[in-house]
């Protein structure tokens, strides 16, 4: 596995530093079914670093992301020991205070530009409204950051591209855009949810290696939700293994090929790839899941 990149080195914690996320007992429950949970109690910390959320489709995930964004359907509940971000407790947060963090201090990349992306609206209107929203900068100000976010992400001609619409970009542009519009405020946390799921393999390693080389410069956190294990591996700090709502394993991510947790190690050897063409691939032992408590 390759050695981990210049600017993920950049962004190793601070140790001198409050952490970013501090989660404990997290669990998400239907509203109407309180008995059936859908996160399961997971605990993590996080600071300025790139960690990674990993597990099969269904595993809690993005539910646990649109948890920490204050995104929640009010079909669910969320109920937790403790919940902060930066310090701050948010359990206790009202939407309009909700308003004022997410999008200025906590921002989200999604899936897919084509349903992120409001299709009436132009690419430069789009990546202006966090900036209308949560700073005061002046009409100049703001359509020159939109200019330069659009030239920091590597697209072509921002002064041309701020007025293009949604459905004259690919998918690689949309994406590029979606980051750009995250990243415009400056958050101190990034959350991506599987940006990269779209995308052709070398897409997917140039949209990743962009979106920490931005956040590093930055100097953000970034909590990464993929299914790609070796870009995993290659690119992020740490990694938290989440199976059925419950986080079963955290470790090194660099260590992901060698990980002796038996759900992790079957996660590893279920990733496509030549070594694993025509093969049967291993199933996991579910009735390990009793053992959990």
């Amino acid at each position: 596995m390759a050695c981990v990149t210049e600017w993920t080195r950049a962004m190793q914690p601070d140790q001198q530093t409050p952490c970013l996320l501090d989660v404990e007992a997290l669990t998400i429950s239907l509203r109407q079914q309180p008995q059936r949970q859908l996160v399961k109690g997971i605990s993590f910390t996080m600071g300025k670093e790139c960690v990674a959320l990993v597990g099969e489709s269904g595993s809690g995930k993005s539910l646990t992301a649109r948890a920490l964004m204050g995104l929640l359907s009010p079909s669910c509940q969320l109920q937790a020991q403790r919940l902060s971000f930066a310090g701050q407790d948010v359990l206790s947060l009202g939407e309009k205070q909700w308003r004022s963090l997410r999008g200025r201090q906590i921002a989200m990349v999604l899936q897919d530009p084509k349903y992120a992306l409001n299709p009436g609206l132009r690419i430069g209107t789009q990546l202006e409204e966090p900036l209308l929203l949560h700073t005061r900068l002046s009409p100049r100000e703001r359509r020159d950051k939109v200019l330069h976010m659009l030239d920091a992400v590597g697209l072509p001609d921002p002064a041309r591209l701020q007025h293009a619409l949604p459905h004259q970009l690919s998918g690689g542009m949309g994406q590029r855009v979606m980051l750009a519009m995250a990243l415009i405020t400056e958050p101190a946390l990034l959350i991506a949810d599987e940006p990269t799921s779209a995308l052709d393999a070398a897409l997917r390693e140039q949209m990743l290696a962009l979106m920490l080389r931005l956040v590093a410069e930055q100097g953000s956190g970034l909590l990464l939700i993929s299914h790609d294990l070796p870009l995993v591996a290659q690119h992020c700090q740490r990694a938290l293994v989440m199976y059925q709502g419950r986080l079963v394993d955290q470790l090194a991510a660099a260590d992901l090929p060698q990980a002796t947790h038996p759900y992790t190690r079957t996660l590893w050897a279920c990733r496509p790839g030549k070594h694993s063409h025509g093969t049967v691939l291993p199933v996991f032992d579910r009735q390990w899941l009793e053992t959990l408590a």
